[in-house]
């Protein structure tokens, strides 16, 4: 054998994985098809929010968490309901839960990572108590968003190839596993010409050469379907309505799905297909690293959410409720796109953008510029957008506004009686401290948070005062992100064929496995718990190998 072990991928999940590996003194292969650039996959793209429960940061805002009350937000979000499909996920969620509340806060913690110390509120559900959504503030952002949280692992990764322990290969695509007698014993495939470009960025898919390597082992940690759309209108659950005619982009182009069907040809049993996770508050980035590339707006709960005719969506489609719900409703109005409508005191505090490079503060770790954020206006990544981006619309009274919002679409659906009418029986319910309105109720419940009160989410008030303006529009498009289904694997990670039984020599871990199990969010998820997955799936799956190696 060439190597203890070949990890396909080298995004979060692969290098969580390889260092695991490597630390117990096991030489490893690492194989990527992309530049070096791109070290760290989606992960280094990242808000960095993870998932955690009864931490010192939600303690400190008067959070009361417990695992009892996670385990419940889990179950009602996941809705696992598919019996064998849903065996694996369920349990590596009950896994997952204990790793959150445990010591994956202490385990990140002494590999020098460190939290924003004001926890995030996302995915707050809007339905009953043991229906979707997060009961309590969970995302805690850390402390260098993504490349903080890749940081770590990259300089013990870096340590194990001066040591030997670890050979990185870009440029080396995976074209199919080696078997012999139903066991897994290496890889075979292309290697890519050199690539300068820089991350995120397509690069080529010349072939110059070709390579084999044999191993004990075979770990496939490849990552999603996020950027192949013809693969997810392919996979696109009719619960959610009829696949979007455009969507954006929310990871680079070579989030292709590729290892899915590779592995599936080598037996593994793919489940979920139909489960995914995409995003509603896209916009086109005006400035962009990749085709169709998006942004997803991190929205306060204040924002007026029309669809595509302009008439407003029902509770509980609030800005930062219920994602797939959302999506959903969209989808069944017939058009891919949507509409806020706010105020320049919403925007200045209630819209963040996802993604390192869209938190310049946050992932520089600058305490300066992150204490700017409560000064007036928005912050410079939004102002920009509102400067140059094309989803955008700014105007001083609303029939200029729709006359914008129209001028951004052919159809042109969008009637200026109906819109004043709508806002402004929502304003009516601003003179009073109690309202029918249930997405006022949600704002003032929001509130009563401190993190949000600070920094999160703006005093209720009249959308069409002028006192409060300039009046903007945002159009919204639907913006691909992340695979739910996935390679079922049991609690240590081994990939399992068709009949539940683990394929000799195939591991799989983060996006590729469904984050674990094949499905560990379910139909649905919690948010902060794609990161967390990688860790977790990752840790778990180096571990075992390391175990199995001995």
């Amino acid at each position: 054998m060439d190597y203890d072990v070949i990890v396909v991928g080298a995004g979060l999940a692969g290098l969580v994985a390889t260092t695991e590996i490597a630390d117990a003194g096991k030489k490893v292969l690492l194989l990527d098809q992309e530049p070096e650039s791109s070290l760290g996959g989606q992960a280094w793209w990242s808000f960095g929010g993870l998932f955690l429960v009864d931490s010192p940061e939600q303690r400190r805002m008067g959070i009361k968490d417990s695992k009892e009350l996670a385990w419940q937000d889990w179950l009602g979000t996941a809705g696992f309901d598919r019996g064998k499909e849903d065996y694996w996920g369920k349990k590596w969620a009950q896994e997952y839960i204990e790793f959150a509340a445990g010591e994956k806060r202490e385990w990140l913690r002494n590999m020098g990572v460190r939290f924003f110390p004001v926890v995030g509120w996302a995915e707050r559900g809007g339905y009953l108590a043991d229906g979707h959504g997060n009961s309590v503030p969970r995302f805690h952002i850390v402390w260098g968003t993504g490349p903080g949280i890749v940081a770590p692992f990259e300089r013990k990764l870096r340590e194990q190839i001066k040591n030997r322990l670890v050979e990185y290969r870009p440029r080396h695509r995976v074209d199919q596993l080696l078997t012999r007698n139903g066991t897994v014993e290496g890889v075979s495939g292309a290697i890519l010409e050199p690539s300068s470009v820089s991350r995120g960025e397509e690069s080529s898919r010349v072939v110059i050469g070709e390579f084999e390597f044999t191993s004990s082992i075979v770990m496939v940690t490849s990552g999603g379907i996020g950027a192949n759309h013809d693969l997810i209108r392919q996979n696109w659950p009719k619960r959610l309505g009829t696949p979007p005619k455009q969507m954006l982009s929310g990871v680079p182009a070579h989030v292709d799905g590729r290892m899915l069907t590779i592995t599936e040809q080598a037996g593994g049993h793919i489940v979920n297909r139909d489960r995914m996770w995409h995003y509603t508050e896209g916009i086109k980035n005006w400035n962009p690293i990749w085709n169709l590339h998006g942004i997803r707006i991190l929205p306060g709960p204040s924002s007026i959410w029309l669809d595509a005719k302009g008439k407003r969506f029902p509770s509980p489609n609030f800005p930062g409720f219920d994602t797939l719900g959302t999506l959903e409703a969209i989808q069944k109005t017939g058009y891919s796109y949507s509409w806020f409508i706010l105020t320049q005191k919403i925007i200045e505090r209630e819209f963040a953008l996802s993604g390192s490079e869209q938190n310049p503060d946050l992932t520089g770790k600058s305490i300066k510029q992150v204490l700017g954020r409560a000064l007036p206006g928005a912050s410079a990544p939004v102002q920009a957008f509102m400067d140059k981006g094309e989803d955008f619309v700014i105007a001083d009274n609303l029939p200029i506004l729709v006359e914008g919002m129209n001028n951004l679409t052919e159809e042109k659906l969008l009637h200026l009686e109906e819109i004043e009418k709508q806002i402004q029986a929502r304003d009516r319910e601003i003179e009073n401290s109690f309202t029918k309105d249930l997405q006022i109720t949600a704002i003032r419940g929001a509130r009563n948070y401190l993190g949000d009160k600070l920094i999160r989410v703006a005093k209720p008030h009249k959308i069409l005062d002028p006192k409060n303006g300039p009046l903007i529009a945002v159009r919204l498009n639907i913006i691909s992100r992340k695979t739910l289904g996935g390679l079922q694997t049991d609690l240590s990670a081994r990939v399992l064929d068709s009949s539940g039984n683990p394929i000799p020599g195939l591991y799989a871990a983060g996006e590729v496995s469904g984050f674990g199990g094949g499905g560990v969010h379910g139909y649905r998820a919690l948010e902060g718990t794609f990161l967390g997955g990688c860790l977790f799936s990752g840790r778990v799956a180096g571990r075992a190998i390391a175990k199995e190696l001995q």
